[in-house]
């Protein structure tokens, strides 16, 4: 196991805390358009120079500083083309070897663990949580396959698209989320006088921010890059062709800017 420097950890905290008080920044607003709050470096809040707390919040949650995840009802049927599509295909090289990455991210994940337990695990233990837990709801591994190929599909077909892998990863890594779901528990008691019983619930969700999103994300491309490659534009036409789908929100988008 390494061995941490404390001294230089020390030292960093040190140094971050120095420069979150300078209040330093060439910008008096944050740059997403429309705003007027200061970037977090001018309020001595944090260091970066072009967002404020706001839009650095969203960037966490969302994978864009100014985009918001799209809705289920956007993903949805681009879910459902893909996974028939990979039905129809699966004898295909390499979509089984994609099928088989998923497979592989599921057993490499280690044991599965409580949402509740999740506390104090870093990032990348969080993230092989989430894919313990969908090996553990026995999800098939074609599932997230499907997922990245609809956000792939997506973000083409809106025309007001965030094009940055990390906006995809955090979108895809959203809807991986959803899957996992959380842990559920449930007890009944008996009360020792009456023999009243009566029903204790928990129910916890981990949260879906942050780089956790990041590493499921960035997983599930390597998984599935291969069939990106080869297939994506074979998988576009199909949806081009299927009818019912809402694209994107651009009226609404247009309305608001």
């Amino acid at each position: 196991m390494a061995i941490k420097n404390y001294s230089k950890i020390r030292m960093r905290k040190q140094d971050i805390v120095r420069r979150v008080a300078s209040k330093d920044s060439d910008y008096s607003y944050c740059h997403v358009m429309g705003c007027k709050n200061p970037p977090t470096a001018q309020t001595g809040k944090g260091l970066n120079r072009l967002y404020c707390r706001k839009h650095e919040d969203h960037f966490e949650r969302h994978g864009s500083y100014h985009k918001p995840s799209y809705r289920a009802s956007e993903v949805n049927p681009y879910r459902r083309i893909a996974l028939k599509w990979i039905n129809m295909y699966e004898s295909d090289p390499s979509i089984s070897a994609a099928i088989h990455n998923v497979e592989r991210l599921y057993q490499a994940a280690g044991p599965h663990i409580e949402a509740f337990r999740l506390r104090g695990l870093n990032p990348e233990a969080r993230a092989r949580a989430a894919w313990a837990r969908l090996r553990e709801k026995g999800v098939d591994p074609r599932i997230p396959l499907s997922i990245w190929l609809a956000i792939e599909m997506v973000t083409q077909r809106d025309p007001q698209s965030e094009r940055s892998k990390e906006f995809k990863q955090v979108q895809a890594a959203k809807v991986i989320h959803r899957q996992a779901s959380g842990t559920h528990k449930r007890w009944e008691h008996v009360g020792s006088s009456d023999g009243t019983v009566w029903v204790e619930e928990l129910h916890k969700y981990p949260k879906s921010r942050g780089l956790v999103l990041r590493h499921i994300g960035e997983q599930l491309e390597k998984a599935t890059e291969l069939v990106v490659d080869r297939h994506l534009d074979s998988i576009m036409a199909e949806a081009r062709q299927t009818k019912g789908i809402v694209t994107t929100r651009c009226s609404a988008i247009q309305t608001t800017t």
